[in-house]
Parts: C-alpha cells; structure tokens; sequence
C-alpha cells in the first residue's frame, strides 16, 4: 500500500498531487498541492513529521525521514521541503529544512538540523553535515558541502522551470 496510517495518523495529500504506486508515504507527512512523489521514493512520518510543499517533487528513490523526542534530540525533528523544490534521485532528507525553489542534487545526504535557505542549488552527491546553513543564492558542492559561487541568473531562472517541469510531468501521469 503506498499510502498508510501510523498508530492512527494518516498522511495529509493535497489537491492534484501525485503519489507513485510504488512510493511509500506514511504517518505524519503532509503533501502540498501539485507536488510529486515518484517511485520507490519513501516519505516516514512516523516519530515526527514531514512536510512537503506545493509544486516540489521527490525523485525516484529518494528518502525522508526524522528524528525522534530523545535526551539527544528535545522535542525530536521535523523534516521540512519548501514549495518549487526538486529533489533529485535518490536523496536522503533527515530532520532538516530545506526552503523554497531549492535543487537538492541526485544522490546528495541532508542530515539533521540543517537549514537549506531559498534558491540553493546543492550540487549531485554532496553531504551536508548536521547543523550546516546553506545560504540563499549560492551553489554548494562536495563531501562536506561548501560553496562554490553564488548562482547565476540563468541558474536561478532554472530552479522555477524544473518545478514547473515536474508539475506538468505528473499531470501526465494523473491523466
């Protein structure tokens, strides 16, 4: 089943978007309207929640997750993805924040308390290690994630059309 409760809570899909078959989506994950969970991708809103803005896509295999109320962790993490985000394939999200019109390249880790500002673009196959802040404007590449230049006009110009780009891709699939 690829949408399912947890302990009673289900998850929250709004108007006109689009959940793979093969995508898991569970518990506490709220998904905003026009956005795209594309196969295999894994959305676990089980010991905190997950909220997925209007118009963001999460690519194929890609994985979001949170981390739970602990001594180490008061009142545990959310994982939060802006609106016009594109995830790229096979990503791992966990208890960070990620702001709007963002492009989180393929393969790159997010891990916890990290806060990703508006028009980032993160680089394919980078890390971002826990507590890191990735400022608006900016390219940031590698293991550890670091930042390159800041984006040029056609970079951020990119980051409206890839969002729109996935919107009108899963229309074709809701048809």
């Amino acid at each position: 089943m690829t949408v399912r409760t947890y302990l009673g809570i289900a998850p929250r899909i709004g108007t006109r978007a689009y959940v793979d078959p093969s995508a898991a989506v569970i518990g506490r994950v709220t998904i905003g309207e026009d956005a795209s969970i594309w196969p295999c991708a894994v959305l676990r809103g089980d010991v905190h929640e997950i909220h997925v803005g209007a118009r963001t896509s999460i690519q194929d295999g890609s994985v979001l997750h949170v981390t739970h109320d602990s001594g180490y962790a008061p009142g545990g993490r959310a994982c939060i993805v802006g609106a016009d985000v594109t995830v790229g394939h096979r990503v791992v999200l966990h208890a960070c924040t990620v702001g709007n019109f963002c492009l989180i390249g393929m393969g790159s880790v997010v891990l916890d308390d990290v806060i990703i500002e508006d028009r980032v673009i993160l680089g394919a196959g980078s890390l971002v290690s826990p507590g890191k802040k990735l400022e608006s404007g900016g390219l940031y590449v590698g293991t550890p994630a670091r930042r390159v230049r800041d984006l040029k006009e056609q970079e951020i110009a990119f980051l409206s059309y890839s969002a729109a780009h996935y919107v009108k891709l899963k229309n074709d699939y809701l048809v």
